[in-house]
Parts: structure tokens; sequence; C-alpha cells
């Protein structure tokens, strides 16, 4: 194949494994009543948990805990991501700051993404990645996901991992 089949693929791999962090754009707040009422989970979000925590456990790590109030959290960046419609993880440390305060969390961490179609390839590609699969198989007790479609059906991700 030529260099200029190759070119296009490897921007889109870049973009859906983007994995840096700013705090130039402005989020919505957490607020503290969404911190208290998780978005019900979806399948697919589900699924994951369970390829994560299957992968941990083929390694003979310890299965994370799903907590609520990363669920809470982790929305709220995602809807974040649908209403700019770019994947990112922007505002980081405002939602490690509020899993500090509101969960006692030591140390925080997540995974983003977008466009994937199912669990497994989600977590392929996490998986395939070395910096989101250190996080994946990295010293943490907790984790939740939420997963939201945009207008054309295009998932967006956000998985966050906290360890107490």
């Amino acid at each position: 194949m030529k260099l200029t089949t190759y070119l296009p693929m490897l921007a889109l791999l870049a973009i859906f494994t983007f994995s840096c962090s700013s705090e130039d754009l402005q989020e919505n707040s957490i607020d503290n009543s969404i911190l208290k009422n998780a978005p019900t989970a979806k399948v697919i979000e589900l699924e994951i948990l369970e390829l994560i925590n299957n992968h941990r456990t083929g390694l003979n790590l310890a299965p994370l805990n799903n907590l609520s109030i990363i669920k809470s959290v982790a929305f709220t960046h995602t809807d974040y991501m649908v209403s700019v419609n770019q994947v990112n993880h922007d505002n980081f440390f405002q939602r490690k700051s509020s899993l500090v305060q509101h969960a006692s969390a030591t140390k925080v961490t997540e995974n983003v993404a977008y466009a994937y179609s199912s669990a497994e390839s989600v977590v392929n590609a996490w998986l395939n990645s070395p910096s989101h699969k250190a996080n994946i198989e990295g010293d943490f007790t907790d984790f939740d996901i939420s997963a939201e479609k945009n207008s054309e059906g295009k998932w967006y991700f956000t998985n966050i991992f906290i360890k107490r």
C-alpha cells in the first residue's frame, strides 16, 4: 500500500486513542446532586466493566469495584464530550478533585474513547495502547464507566479508575 493510504488510517487511529489532558476549556462543574444520582448502567457499560475485570483477574490482579459516584463523574465528562463533539480529557483535574473529595480517592486516572461500536472493540483498543492498558492494569480499587451516543449514534466513553 502507498503511504497516502496509510496516513489517513494513522490519523484516525491517533484520534481514536487520544490520551492527553487539558484544562483550557470550561466543563460544567460537577454538581453534588449529580454525584448522588448516578445514571442507570447501560448494557455496553456493564460489558466493558466485566471485560476489564476479566482481563485483570486473568493477570492475577484484584477485580475493581463499581462505584456509583465514579459513574456520575464519568457521565458529566461523557456528556460534555458529546456536547462539544470531541473526545478529550478536558478538565480532568476537576473530576479528580471531586473524586478525592467525595470518594476519598488517593489516585485517579481515566481512559476515554470515541466511535467504537461494542464493548469488545473499545476494551481491545485500550489494551493495545500502552498508556490506556497501564490504567486498566494499574493499582486501583474502584472504577466505573459512562457511555453515551451522540446525535449520529456514535459512542463516547469515559472510564475512570480510582484508588482509595
